[in-house]
């Protein structure tokens, strides 16, 4: 089995390029991050055409996640058990959605940005993590992916520059903290021993162009499901403004590959 995280960055904007992305890779299983829409605006028939069933979360023009899969969807999970709210008033925001896909437990999962680690959006990024910790240490026992979005850098080694973000979000100690709590619970990071470099590069300055990147976009399986993982890749020429049809995402796609 084939499963593919995105942070597509509008998905009426990149349709195309998913299309073009699940064909080349021949992927069984896509969770898509920030699809900017929602179901009845996205244009589906495509992927479906493709053999694919979606399932979406999404209430307006901002964040958004979706489960793209030619194995089946059966559960569907929207937001998990204690997700913490946002606004004023507060609502709870098209954040997670989960579904069983070949006997796979798939959370497609866009983390808060926290925007600045004095702002309120950080606390609730760090509630929001809090609580799905919670959530997911019940999902330990079964195959269980995490996949998507972090919002996070783990190391100094997946920014391009540690210095310019001391000040910054996505790099400090209660984030990567938080991170590894899943690690702590028995969660596994399966991409990085196989995929390096980035994931994410802003659209500023030509980061792309000049590999400043962040890696931020991540796999936690459970650990029968990370026994089964024989490889991942990131594949950079989707972020390459010169590769495709259409502007890029600012994002790269995870590849994670399962017996």
């Amino acid at each position: 089995m084939r499963i593919a995280t995105w942070n597509v960055n509008s998905l009426r904007s990149r349709i195309d390029r998913v299309e073009a992305f699940v064909q080349r890779h021949d992927v069984d299983v896509l969770a898509l991050q920030e699809t900017k829409a929602r179901e009845d605006q996205l244009p589906l028939m495509g992927l479906q055409g493709l053999g694919y069933d979606v399932v979406v979360a999404g209430t307006n023009q901002w964040n958004g996640v979706a489960i793209v899969s030619r194995v089946g969807i059966e559960d569907v999970q929207v937001g998990f058990d204690g997700m913490p709210q946002w606004g004023d008033p507060s609502v709870g925001e098209s954040r997670a959605i989960a579904a069983t896909c070949g006997g796979v437990r798939v959370w497609s999962l866009y983390v808060p940005n926290g925007r600045k680690p004095d702002d309120p959006h950080y606390v609730y990024k760090l509630d929001w993590l809090a609580r799905l910790r919670e959530a997911a240490r019940e999902w330990l026992a079964t195959d269980t992916a995490l996949v998507g979005d972090w919002n996070i850098c783990p190391t100094d080694d997946d920014v391009f520059d540690a210095k310019q973000f001391q000040k910054s979000t996505h790099v400090t100690p209660p984030e990567r903290a938080a991170f590894q709590g899943f690690l702590d619970d028995g969660y596994v990071e399966v991409t990085r021993p196989h995929a390096a470099g980035y994931t994410y590069w802003d659209y500023y300055r030509q980061r792309f162009e000049r590999d400043r990147g962040l890696k931020i976009d991540f796999a936690l399986c459970s650990p029968s499901l990370a026994s089964r993982v024989t490889g991942a890749l990131i594949d950079r020429d989707e972020r390459d403004p010169a590769q495709g049809t259409g502007s890029p995402s600012d994002h790269a796609p995870v590849v994670v590959d399962l017996v």
